[in-house]
């Protein structure tokens, strides 16, 4: 838990609720912050050890200790875009989140979007830019038309996302976008129901939980929206029976098409009754008021055997 993003708080929220629900009679569960500056396992007593990054084991009291398996509760860097995969593949130490590629792919939305093109998933008009490009407002206004969202490329939990009403508002959201990344992604507005919807490897099988849908209070579903309680959450989603087909099948699509494993949430925005995807997180927030838990409740699933489940699919 932790990482070295914007969301390393929330990630340590989501760990600590992994490591309260986890069954003590089955895990022996280690709290293990993951910083730029640290890396450390911490005790129930704050007390902190250093991890040794060598083989990923720890010492405590003279004794070394090396662990099974990692439940990855990393929301942003490193352990959303690929880094901490690739590291604890390359140690053959399972852990609960998709492989190194599929996280690097999802985590950069300019990508994820242009590699689901061809298989027939319906996305924004959107318009990319790099840091030290030409800023031509009057081109990117033409193709994404207004209001349109200008996003961070790889950044999550709504850092870096401003909806734009006004050409004149547009050189301040591409600097918000350019303090959190170096690549950002300009996006045509959507309007319609929007949801989110999770898709996680349940007992072997592609599960689709229950569909939730956004009402935010904001302009959008913004950071306030999403953390503050500036929005509503209705599981299951208020959709007709063929909104509700679609997006299924879509999202069903997508995690399939990519090969994905573990936890996912996708969101989309409905046109008429096409879903529209936007983006998806690979590790999505776990406290109790989070989407994902909220889902697999409405499936009947426990916070239990979710966390369960996926520590059940990294061994396999």
């Amino acid at each position: 838990m932790g990482g070295y993003s914007s969301e390393y708080q929330i990630s340590l929220n989501s760990g600590n609720v992994v490591y309260e629900v986890l069954d003590t009679k089955k895990y022996n569960p280690y709290r293990i912050h993951i910083f730029k500056e640290k890396w450390v396992y911490v005790d129930n007593n704050e007390n902190e050890f250093p991890i040794n990054k060598h083989d990923f084991s720890v010492t405590v009291n003279n004794e070394k200790i090396t662990f099974d398996c990692v439940f990855n509760a990393i929301h942003g860097s490193p352990g959303e875009d690929g880094y901490m995969q690739g590291y604890l593949e390359l140690l053959g130490i399972p852990h609960t989140s998709c492989n190194m590629y599929q996280a690097g792919v999802t985590f950069n939305k300019r990508d994820f979007l242009s590699i689901l093109k061809p298989y027939g998933i319906k996305t924004a008009e959107s318009f990319y830019l790099n840091l030290g490009d030409e800023i031509n407002e009057a081109e990117i206004i033409k193709k994404v038309g207004l209001p349109c969202f200008v996003k961070a490329n790889k950044a999550g939990s709504s850092f870096g996302v401003t909806k734009v009403h006004k050409q004149e508002d547009l050189q301040n959201a591409i600097d918000v976008a350019f303090k959190e990344d170096d690549e950002i992604i300009i996006e045509s507005f959507l309007d319609g129901t929007e949801v989110s919807i999770g898709v996680i490897t349940y007992k072997g099988e592609t599960k689709v939980l229950p569909i939730t849908e956004i009402v935010s209070e904001n302009d959008f579903f913004d950071y306030e929206a999403k953390y503050l309680g500036k929005s509503q959450e209705i599981t299951p989603a208020r959709l007709t029976k063929i909104q509700e087909e679609n997006v299924i099948a879509v999202a069903k699509k997508v995690y399939e098409v990519l090969k994905m494993k573990g936890f996912s949430r996708s969101e989309f925005i409905f046109k008429n009754d096409e879903p529209y995807l936007l983006e998806m997180n690979t590790v999505p927030g776990l406290t109790k008021a989070s989407i994902l838990p909220q889902q697999a409740t409405a499936a009947g699933i426990s916070m239990s055997d979710l966390f369960d489940n996926a520590i059940e699919e990294a061994f396999k």
